[in-house]
């Protein structure tokens, strides 16, 4: 969480959407991200490995590592990227790199550092205009005739700017066509970004980059000709979400854990069925299935006055840890609990787990240790890749 100059809290959200080049099963993008926690500090790394598939998608992982690794460890632009180069391989017949990348570093002040190596320009966004950031150019010499350049930018983030940036699957989508000959271009991205947020001035970067990436797939014909990768960074306030599960070891907390999601200032979903019927009694208030959406795999969900979302328990934390496990979020299109859920947590930043720690019978022997009970398992590893994964922020407390 960031501090502005005027004492106002500041999240950042960092996310990205992809779509594969047409008839590969791999994407040639890499997109990684990190959060030094002692630093306050977020690095993120879009690298388009030369080419498509396994190939494209191995040097664009090692390059994106590298460069999450040396930035980390306070190393200069010039030695990251001489680094990276030295490492990755020179194709003999282009004789370009084997990858290209993208580098943005953000401190605990909102400086932003972005290094771009052969990457399409990254937009900022700011008040809904396009803001141009004075850039400097640096001059690498990697191989023995080789020299080549990186391009240097810095600016201080304000609340409500939005960072854009992308791989060339996206800025040349509909390239040969009569309506885009040259591809989609820089101008038009920027034109469109602007009428997106217009339309939606709270849409989250997650969202926008779905957008941007979706419009490339049209552009393309929905077959893309590239790999298609787009990231989108957001300084906003941040948006909190209480998320309730298991009933409290001593039945005299039953009050208080109804009284704590009831009073809190942002999103409140309820996770099991004992729970929501613990928050019903103590408020006095209907907790009704809801018939409306039924999946023969996933148990309903359930409504109650004042709770934005209510679901099985067990089950579906199991399925939502296995689909930010396996980044399967995107893909998993299902209307029920697990993707209801999933949206919930991925569009919050600050989420606060209160984790009840009675042993539920139908889950497992009440002689076992209730550090290995089922329950807390799935929050202790949800939590982990919400953080690491995520750079959500969490605050966890068990009763």
């Amino acid at each position: 969480m960031k501090q502005l100059d005027n004492g106002k809290q500041i999240f950042i959200e960092s996310e990205f959407y992809q779509l594969y080049k047409n008839k590969q099963h791999v994407c040639g993008d890499v997109f990684l991200q990190h959060k030094i926690k002692d630093e306050d500090r977020i690095i993120s790394v879009l690298s388009d490995g030369l080419g498509s598939g396994i190939k494209a998608n191995v040097l664009a992982t090692l390059t994106a590592t590298m460069a999450i690794n040396f930035i980390s460890h306070s190393k200069g632009v010039r030695s990251t990227a001489e680094t990276i180069m030295k490492t990755l391989p020179v194709c003999k017949v282009r004789k370009i790199s084997y990858s290209t990348f993208t580098i943005v570093d953000i401190d605990k002040n909102g400086l932003t550092k972005i290094i771009e190596y052969d990457t399409p320009p990254f937009l900022l966004i700011r008040n809904n205009q396009l803001i141009q950031v004075k850039s400097t150019t640096i001059e690498l010499k990697y191989h023995k005739n080789k020299e080549d350049v990186l391009i240097y930018s810095e600016f201080t983030a304000q609340m409500g700017d939005r960072i854009i940036f992308f791989s060339d699957g996206v800025s040349q989508a509909g390239m040969g066509t009569k309506q885009m000959p040259l591809g989609w271009g820089n101008e038009s991205i920027a034109c469109y970004v602007l009428n997106s947020i217009k339309n939606n001035n709270d849409i989250s970067a997650r969202d926008l980059a779905k957008e941007i990436a979706a419009k490339a797939h049209f552009n393309d014909g929905y077959k893309p000709k590239d790999d298609i990768t787009a990231g989108v960074i957001y300084f906003r306030k941040p948006r909190k979400l209480m998320l309730l599960t298991g009933p409290p070891f001593s039945p005299l907390k039953d009050a208080y854990i109804a009284k704590e999601i009831d009073s809190f200032d942002g999103k409140k979903v309820i996770c099991g069925g004992t729970t929501a019927k613990i928050v019903s009694r103590e408020l006095n208030r209907a907790v009704r299935v809801d018939m409306s959406h039924m999946d023969d795999a996933v148990p309903p969900c359930c409504t109650m006055a004042g709770i934005d979302l209510i679901t099985e328990g067990t089950y579906t934390l199991g399925k939502v840890m296995e689909i930010l496990e396996n980044d399967s979020y995107n893909s998993y299109t299902e209307d029920n609990g697990v993707s209801k859920l999933c949206n919930f947590l991925l569009n919050s930043d600050i989420i606060c787990f209160v984790v009840g720690t009675r042993i539920n019978q139908a889950h497992q022997d009440p002689n076992i240790p209730i550090e290995l009970g089922i329950r807390r398992n799935l929050i202790k590893n949800i939590t982990k890749l919400l953080e690491e994964k995520f750079l959500k922020e969490i605050v966890l407390q068990y009763l």
